[in-house]
C-alpha cells in the first residue's frame, strides 16, 4: 500500500516520492504587509515578515502557481515541474504535474492531475495499475512528509505554512520575481515548529512531517512583494539513506486573484484495488 511504504521515510528515503511516481524519475536519468520600509533588515523584523506571509496570502484569496521539485542522487538529477492554482482562503487546489521521461528515453509520462486538501491528496493517471478513469485519495497525515514532497510538488499552502516557523531570516535584498518587485529573505525553517503554529487544518500533516524526516530543519530562500505576500519560496529537504538525497522544492506564486474551482471526485470514482510499485 502506498501509505504503509511511507512511513518508512527513514529506512527508504527514495520511496517517499513513490505516489507521483517520482522513483521513475530518479532512475530516468519583498516587504512587510504594510508596504515594507528599512526595518524588515533587522534579523526579528526580518523574521516576522517571513511569518506572515501565509496569513497575507490567506486574505488575498487566490493563486496561480507553478512547482518545480529536483532531485539528486548518485549522480543523477532529476527535475518535476507543475502548474496550477490554489485558493487560499479556502484552502484548495489543483495541479498539473509533469514527470520527466523515463530511462529508455520513451515520452514523458501523462501528466498526474492533483487535488489539494487539508488532510488529503488526490490523482488522477497516477499510473502502477489504476485505471485512467479512476482517481486515487491519500491521507496526507499517515504520510511520513507530509505531502512536502510526496506528489512531485509541495503543496503550496504547506509551503507557506512552513515559513509560520522561519528563524535565523536574513534580509538578502531587492530583487525581481516575474517581473515584479520583491524583497528575498534567506533562513531556515523547523517542520515541529510550524506544526504547533500552523493554521488547524493544515496541522495534522506537518505533525506527520515532524515525526517522519530525519532532520526538522529547512533551509528556504523567500520573496515577497511589498504587500507581504509570498510570490516565490525555494525550500531544500535533505534524506541520508545509504548517501545523500537533495530535493530543492520551488513555488512560485502569480496571478493574484484568478478564481480557483476544486471540484473533488465522487466516491465511486475513488480506486478502492491495489496500487502496484
Amino acid at each position: 500500500m502506498v501509505v504503509h511504504r511511507h512511513r518508512r521515510l527513514r529506512g527508504r528515503a527514495a520511496e517517499v516520492v513513490l505516489a507521483a511516481g517520482v522513483t521513475l524519475a530518479v532512475t530516468a536519468t519583498g516587504g512587510c504587509a504594510g508596504g515594507g520600509g528599512s526595518d524588515d533588515r533587522s534579523p526579528a523584523e526580518a523574521s516576522a515578515v517571513v511569518r506572515g506571509a501565509a496569513d497575507a496570502l490567506a486574505r488575498t484569496g487566490s493563486a496561480r502557481a507553478r512547482t518545480a521539485m529536483e532531485m539528486a542522487t548518485g549522480g543523477t538529477r532529476v527535475t518535476i515541474r507543475g502548474e496550477g492554482g490554489v485558493d487560499f482562503k479556502k484552502r484548495m487546489g489543483q495541479l498539473l504535474v509533469l514527470l520527466p521521461a523515463d530511462v529508455k528515453g520513451e515520452d514523458e509520462h501523462r501528466p498526474i492531475t492533483e487535488l489539494l486538501v487539508p488532510g488529503a491528496l488526490y490523482m488522477k493517471n497516477r499510473g502502477a495499475g489504476v485505471p485512467a478513469d479512476k482517481w486515487v485519495r491519500v491521507d496526507t497525515t499517515t504520510l511520513a512528509d507530509g505531502n512536502l514532497v510526496t506528489g512531485g510538488a509541495t503543496d503550496p499552502l504547506m509551503a507557506a505554512e512552513l515559513l509560520r516557523a522561519a528563524q535565523e531570516v536574513t534580509y538578502v535584498g531587492e530583487t525581481e520575481v516575474a517581473g515584479t518587485k520583491v524583497r528575498h529573505y534567506r533562513g531556515t525553517t523547523d517542520i515541529g515548529r510550524a506544526a504547533g503554529s500552523a493554521s488547524a487544518e493544515m496541522r495534522g500533516a506537518l505533525e506527520a512531517a515532524a515525526k517522519g524526516f530525519s532532520k526538522d530543519t529547512v533551509p528556504f530562500d523567500a520573496y515577497l512583494d511589498e504587500e507581504g505576500r509570498l510570490r516565490k519560496v525555494r525550500h531544500r529537504f535533505t534524506y541520508v539513506n545509504n548517501g545523500v538525497i537533495d530535493v530543492s522544492s520551488t513555488t512560485l506564486l502569480y496571478g493574484f486573484g484568478t478564481p480557483v474551482t476544486v471540484v473533488l471526485p465522487a466516491s465511486g470514482d475513488i480506486y478502492a484495488g491495489k496500487i502496484a510499485d
